[in-house]
């Protein structure tokens, strides 16, 4: 394979064609069926037409799938069930043809491509193989970066190289996929925050400006902060202001009056410090009524949740409302229904739950 810019790849990329998914779906409509009776392979279909740029094929493309393999060095934190060992092995198996993935490619009629781009122990020389490695697997992301920008940059190389030689080869169509014991943590972490950016809820440089040790001292601060108000009978004197609550309402009003109380100090603090210290008030609350005591801290814990969802939140400014670019109205006309509904919902279905 030879070397690839990835600008240059980045700068090919175009829109996809919009006319071509319309033309793909009237042809698909004039078809002897009732509309839309494929369902999602209609939707595939136009996907493709609008991708290629065309509604017809011109000829029937050659099809290919690649396995990528490499080991994740985060498997040392025990997150797999399976010993790294068995990276090596599948993609083994997966040249001998072995796998799964090799008997839906042969149904499909499509060969499978297999690369090593990075296993923690090398392969014995395998023709089927195809070696593009970037290193002897990544370093373990939960102590560190798994990549240098240098290796990412690297790897994103190799894959565009190789999609290109196949094109060149007449693949029209192309699977990927990918084996490597730890897989699932690192592709966890990666969508985790991909969304986090790709949806505007923070960015990377907002993510580190937002970040407040002040709010973590205040959760950590409030677990001895609840064992005083238990041991001083300030839970106690709480828990009997909603008293009337339940004597006119029953079990409604008191998980009502938790679950208003919670959500009121999560908002003046954080949710978790409202649980912390609201916990010991919904325990006191639970003996002094009849009602369960797993009713009364869920109520709390369904409160301290609408410190995310009212504008008027310290919680809410700081990790939710600044960095996403929302207004106190965008709060107020969803944030405040969804904590109303919340309310109702909540309440009532623990007090017929319990």
């Amino acid at each position: 394979m030879s070397a690839v810019d990835i600008g240059q790849v980045a700068g090919r990329i175009v829109e996809t064609n919009a006319a071509a998914a319309a033309e793909a779906q009237r042809l698909l409509d004039g078809k002897t069926k009732p509309p839309r009776s494929l369902g999602r392979l209609e939707d595939l279909v136009c996907q493709l037409a609008a991708i290629r740029g065309y509604a017809t094929p011109r000829q029937r493309p050659a099809k290919a799938i690649v396995v990528m393999g490499a080991d994740h060095g985060v498997a040392a934190e025990g997150v797999s069930a399976y010993p790294q060992d068995v990276t090596g092995q599948m993609l083994l198996n997966f040249a001998r043809g072995g796998a799964a993935i090799n008997v839906l490619a042969r149904q499909a009629g499509a060969r499978v491509v297999v690369v090593d781009m990075g296993v923690a122990r090398p392969l014995p020389p395998v023709p089927e193989i195809r070696a593009c490695r970037i290193g002897a697997g990544t370093a373990n992301l939960a102590r560190g970066p798994a990549m240098t920008r240098a290796q990412a940059q690297a790897a994103l190389a190799a894959g565009a190289a190789l999609a290109d030689e196949l094109a060149r080869d007449g693949v029209g169509l192309l699977g990927i996929g990918e084996m490597g014991i730890a897989n699932t943590t690192a592709a966890s972490a990666l969508a985790a925050a991909l969304f986090m950016v790709l949806t505007k809820c923070v960015s990377t440089d907002g993510l580190k400006r937002c970040f407040d040790w002040k709010v973590l001292a205040l959760i950590v601060g409030t677990v001895p902060l609840g064992a005083a108000m238990e041991q001083h009978g300030v839970a106690s004197a709480i828990a009997g202001s909603i008293d009337p609550l339940g004597a006119a309402l029953g079990p409604w009003g008191i998980l009502g009056g938790l679950f208003l109380l919670s959500a009121v100090v999560s908002n003046m603090t954080s949710n978790a410090a409202a649980a912390v210290v609201l916990s010991p008030v919904a325990f006191q609350a639970a003996l002094a009524s009849a009602v369960p005591v797993n009713a009364a801290l869920l109520a709390v814990a369904f409160g301290a949740s609408c410190a995310f969802i009212l504008p008027f939140s310290s919680q809410a400014l700081i990790l939710v409302m600044a960095p996403g670019g929302y207004r106190a109205r965008d709060f107020l006309r969803l944030g405040l229904v969804q904590s109303t509904l919340m309310f109702l919902t909540a309440v009532t279905l623990l007090t017929l739950w319990f």
